[in-house]
C-alpha cells in the first residue's frame, strides 16, 4: 500500500529515530526499558487502573503481596518487550536463534514436507513479535505467514511491517488472510500461519469461554481456518527462562481437525494459554482492555438473534 506524502515523511522520520537505536547492544537497550518501566509504573501511572483490575480479576485467590509482584514484574516486562521488538529490526539470524530457542521445529517441519499446511494459535504473552521469525526455522519452499490487524498511524503501521517481515514472513491483515491462504493452496504451497487468537472482538465474537476467570468472548476464526485447511494445529508455547532469552515449544492441539466438535480446537487453546500464564504472570499483556464487552451487551447488540451469532463457527 502506497503512503500519501505526509505518511511517508513521518516514516522517513520514525525510521531515522528507531533505527540507530536498534543497533544498540540490548543490554543498553534494557538500561533505557529499566528507566521506563519505573516511569510508566510509579510515575506515568500507564493504565495502572486496567492493569490492576485485570490481575486481580483474574487471580481472585492470590494475597496483595503476590498480586503486586505480577504487577510489578508486568511493567518491567512491558518495557522489555518495547525495546525488544525494536532490537528485531536489525537483528542478525544467529542471534535470533540464540535470543529465541525453538525446542521442536522438527514438528511443524515435518508436516510440511509432507504438504500439510500447519496453524500456529499463539497469544499476547512473553514475546509474540520474536516469534516472526520462526521462518529461519523452516524449509524455504514454505510460505509463513502472520495476520495482523493494521495500524491507524500509518507510518507506524510501515514500521511494524518492516519490523514483522524482517526475517520474510508474510504480514496479511485479517481480512484477506482466507483469500491469501486460497492462493497458497491452489498452487500447491504448504503454509504456516500465525494467529494471535485471544485478541478482544469487537461484535463479530462467535463463543463465550471461561478465560482467566471472566467469561470472554473470543474469535472462532482461526478454527474455521484450520478445519478449511485441515491442517495441523499447534500452540505456541513460550517461557522467559531469563531476560532477553525465549523458549518455544510446538504444542500439539489437533492433527485432524475437521473431525473435531465444533469450538473444541478454540476451547483448548484458551486452556492451553491460561496454563502458559499461570506459569509467570507478569509476562500477559495485563494493559489490554479484554473484557470490555460482556455476554449482556452482546445480548443487547444481537438480541433475538444472539443465540445464531453467538454459537457457530
Amino acid at each position: 500500500m502506497k503512503l500519501r506524502f505526509k505518511d511517508k515523511i513521518n516514516y522517513i522520520l520514525l525510521c531515522g529515530v528507531v533505527y540507530p537505536l536498534s543497533l544498540l547492544p540490548l543490554r543498553l537497550l534494557y538500561l533505557f526499558a529499566d528507566v521506563t518501566a519505573w516511569l510508566a509504573r510509579s510515575v506515568v501511572h500507564y493504565r495502572r487502573g486496567t492493569v490492576r483490575r485485570n490481575i486481580e480479576e483474574a487471580f481472585p485467590d492470590r494475597n496483595t503481596k503476590e498480586l503486586r509482584r505480577i504487577e510489578k514484574g508486568f511493567y518491567h516486562w512491558l518495557a522489555d518487550y518495547g525495546v525488544e521488538t525494536l532490537k528485531l529490526l536489525t537483528m542478525s539470524e544467529r542471534t535470533i536463534k540464540r535470543r529465541l530457542v525453538v525446542e521442536n521445529p522438527e514438528q511443524v517441519s515435518r508436516a510440511l514436507e509432507q504438504g500439510r499446511n500447519v496453524t500456529l494459535f499463539l497469544g499476547h504473552y512473553c514475546n509474540w513479535e520474536w516469534v516472526s521469525s520462526l521462518p529461519v526455522h523452516f524449509p524455504k519452499d514454505a510460505v509463513c505467514a502472520q495476520v495482523y490487524h493494521p495500524l491507524h498511524n500509518k507510518a507506524m503501521d510501515r514500521l511494524f511491517i518492516r519490523i514483522r517481515t524482517h526475517f520474510h514472513a508474510n504480514n496479511e491483515p485479517m481480512k484477506e488472510i482466507m483469500r491469501f491462504l486460497i492462493d497458497c493452496k491452489r498452487s500447491g504451497k504448504p503454509s504456516v500461519t500465525g494467529f494471535i487468537a485471544d485478541q478482544r472482538p469487537g461484535w463479530e465474537a462467535h463463543l463465550f469461554v471461561d478465560f482467566l476467570n471472566h467469561d470472554t468472548a473470543v474469535f472462532t476464526g482461526p478454527e474455521r481456518i484450520s478445519k478449511f485447511l485441515d491442517s495441523e494445529v499447534y500452540y505456541c508455547h513460550l517461557s522467559r527462562p531469563k531476560r532477553g532469552r525465549y523458549v518455544l515449544k510446538f504444542v500439539p492441539i489437533t492433527d485432524t481437525p475437521k473431525k473435531e466438535p465444533d469450538f473444541s480446537i478454540t476451547r483448548r487453546y484458551f486452556e492451553m494459554l491460561q496454563d502458559n500464564i499461570d506459569e509467570a504472570p507478569q509476562y500477559y499483556l495485563w494493559s489490554h482492555k479484554r473484557w470490555k464487552y460482556t455476554r449482556e451487551k452482546y445480548y443487547e447488540r444481537w438480541g433475538d438473534h444472539k443465540d445464531e451469532m453467538l454459537a457457530h463457527l
